[in-house]
């Protein structure tokens, strides 16, 4: 193979890795957007809006598990194919719904296939990008990230018009590309020898691992607070008096992980090396956070979003990265899929326990009050939390 061809199929495996990353995130964040008008169609309340947005978080948590004893007995890159296939057909399937409850189960089988992909990548990253793993790894993150702008930021001014306002529609359309995309993941080469089946269906997560848990509390952190605010944005910008600015909001919020994300493509390394880089990041989120909750105006909540987005990015970023830089192709999925366990089980309750408050001090303030107690409880842990060998 002459180099011209090996550079064309690195990059055609990087592009397979991106947009697998898409469809990790769009198809859950198109419903912060849509989730007015969808409660409008249907009818329901509040909580009901939170569950739409928080229910796949869950089975984020829930799906981990399966996805790793799957990992052992079909691969990671099967595994992968089925997973993306049942996220765009259960996501398609949303559009069909009349009313919450089938909604909420096909929204919840998504949920399951992405819970599928999130451990299949990292251990897919070792076979297909053997000299590469942080770049590919942060190459599929800035998919994700892509695919959460997309989903939050883009739904409501380009999809949802090419749709002709019908949100229904919307979803449908938006998998579509999973019908190429699919038989596309069985493309690139596996390099490397598999372990031996027995192995493999034994690499379940060991829960006796401390940076498992730590890595997992972390992330669960911060992913209920991303989620959480994209949730209950439209709330929140009515009590501030901006409501008319939820588009506006969405987009600059959600942006600000494809910008972090774009960041890590060209600085992986370099961040990983930064001396108590959890500590860190999560105290800039704290800090942002606390600016959403008391500042007022237009532009001062836009540029505090901005940062508590960008901050949160880094983080996932940096906690997804790790498995593969930690462990072995064979042990990637199984850690990465602990902590994903962990921390979206962490990421769907700690939303639900903020909307639950939110309802009974009559106050959506109270909401962000969760967000802020969570992280603040992590602090000291994350800085006791290495994050190299």
């Amino acid at each position: 193979m002459n180099a011209n061809s090996a550079l064309g199929r690195r990059i055609a495996t990087l592009a397979l890795l991106w947009l697998a990353g898409v469809y990790m995130r769009a198809p859950i964040l198109m419903m912060s957007a849509l989730g007015a008008r969808v409660r409008e169609a249907l009818g329901f309340g509040d909580t009901g809006l939170g569950a739409l947005t928080t229910t796949p978080i869950l089975m984020l948590g829930l799906g981990a598990l399966p996805a790793a004893w799957l990992i052992g007995r079909f691969g990671a890159r099967n595994t992968l194919v089925a997973a993306i296939a049942l996220t765009a057909a259960a996501s398609a399937a949303r559009a069909l719904a009349p009313d919450l409850v089938p909604l909420l189960v096909a929204t919840a089988a998504m949920g399951l296939g992405i819970a599928a992909m999130q451990p299949a990548l990292p251990a897919l990253v070792g076979r297909w990008c053997p000299g590469s793993v942080a770049l590919a790894s942060a190459v599929y993150m800035n998919g994700m990230m892509v695919g959460e702008f997309t989903g939050a930021g883009l739904t409501l001014p380009l999809l949802l018009p090419a749709a002709g306002g019908d949100w229904r529609l919307a979803l449908a359309l938006f998998s579509l590309p999973v019908l190429i995309i699919a038989p596309a993941l069985l493309w690139p080469t596996l390099h490397g020898t598999r372990t031996d089946m027995d192995r493999l269906r034994r690499r379940l997560p060991d829960w006796r691992d401390a940076r498992m848990w730590l890595y997992g509390t972390a992330l669960g952190a911060t992913a209920a607070t991303f989620f959480g605010i994209n949730a209950y944005m439209s709330p929140l910008l009515a009590r501030k008096g901006l409501a008319a600015e939820l588009d506006l909001v969405l987009f600059v919020f959600n942006i600000a992980q494809l910008g972090g994300s774009l960041l890590m493509v060209f600085v992986a390394r370099a961040v990983l090396r930064v001396p108590r880089l959890l500590f860190i990041t999560l105290a800039l989120h704290v800090a942002a956070l606390t600016g959403f909750m008391t500042l007022d105006g237009l532009v001062p909540l836009l540029t505090v979003a901005f940062v508590l987005s960008l901050v949160a990015a880094l983080q996932l970023i940096a906690l997804t990265m790790l498995p593969p830089l930690l462990r072995g192709p064979d042990d990637a999925g199984a850690m990465a899929a602990g902590m994903f366990a962990i921390g979206y089980v962490l990421a769907f309750v700690i939303p639900l326990i903020a909307g639950a408050a939110s309802d009974l001090f009559g106050r959506i303030d109270a909401a962000l009050w969760v967000f802020l107690g969570c992280n603040l409880v992590f602090l000291p842990l994350a800085w006791r939390t290495p994050i190299r060998s």
